[in-house]
């Protein structure tokens, strides 16, 4: 992977100090539980019929971890504590970065190459009358990405809790306090349509806990959402690849590192910028 080059527009922002500045290395208790030869057991996966579970207190036999399932579909999880983030900061981002490649970059520089919404989504997030938690739900973002898997685009369609499959009766303090998720598809650079690898199912659970909050990712790989129900979508005997949710689970420990670490300074320095800037 490389980091792309900043054009003289993106070097003249206030923000690209961020870009340039060295990497975050992540937690090693995270590294150590992700590695390429270290797949969990199915058998401690989430199914994604039971993303409820996610509200239940404590944690999980696996909390961060991939492997491939009897079915043929990836998984992953992870749990990334981030000390002195809170839920306000991470509204923001997750509806901030979408509006430049740049911010999109500033996530993961070695990994994250682009981003575009359509004008529509981004005449919303624009807009200061937007409740922020609004403008993360119902749009598009068309990401340009390398997991390590090599670049590709990647669609993900945002979407609220209600719409992944959660009880709302029971999303609530102190078990949870946001989700960002949603599914879409992903696609190699350069392919042929006809190349889209399997769908995907994408779900950022965050819990406060004491001084932070933690974040508790899940992914299915081959799963598409049809009226807020998982459905496989991958043929019988058709395997995800285990590199890809290896990959994911190796990017999301590194991406997530790497943002806790400037998230509370850049928020306090832009939260009540124009969003245009």
């Amino acid at each position: 992977m490389t980091v792309r080059e900043l054009t003289p527009d993106e070097a003249a922002k206030p923000y690209a100090k961020y870009y340039r500045q060295a990497l975050t290395p992540p937690d090693p208790e995270l590294v150590e539980q992700v590695q390429p030869d270290k797949p969990i057991d199915p058998a401690q996966a989430l199914p994604p019929e039971r993303i409820n579970d996610l509200l239940e207190p404590g944690y999980m036999a696996a909390e961060t971890g991939w492997c491939v399932m009897p079915n043929g579909s990836g998984y992953l999880a992870v749990r990334n504590p981030m000390p002195g983030v809170t839920v306000d900061m991470l509204d923001w981002w997750f509806w901030w970065h979408s509006m430049a490649d740049m911010r999109y970059g500033l996530w993961y520089p070695p990994g994250h190459y682009g981003i575009s919404i359509s004008e529509r989504s981004r005449a919303r997030l624009s807009d200061p009358a937007v409740p922020a938690k609004e403008k993360i739900y119902g749009r598009t973002d068309h990401v340009v990405e390398d997991i390590g898997t090599g670049a590709e685009d990647i669609y993900i369609n945002f979407c609220a809790p209600d719409e992944l499959g959660f009880d709302m009766s029971r999303f609530h303090a102190p078990n949870a306090a946001a989700v960002y998720g949603g599914y879409g598809f992903d696609i190699a650079q350069g392919a042929k349509p006809s190349a889209i690898r399997a769908p995907a199912i994408m779900c950022h659970f965050i819990r406060e806990i004491e001084g932070g909050i933690e974040l508790r990712s899940r992914f299915w790989m081959g799963y598409k959402l049809i009226d807020g129900k998982p459905v496989l979508a991958i043929p019988p005997g058709v395997q995800v690849p285990a590199a890809v949710p290896f990959g994911l689970a190796n990017h999301n420990v590194h991406e997530f590192c790497n943002l806790k670490a400037f998230l509370p300074e850049i928020y306090a320095e832009l939260k009540d910028a124009d969003p245009a800037l």
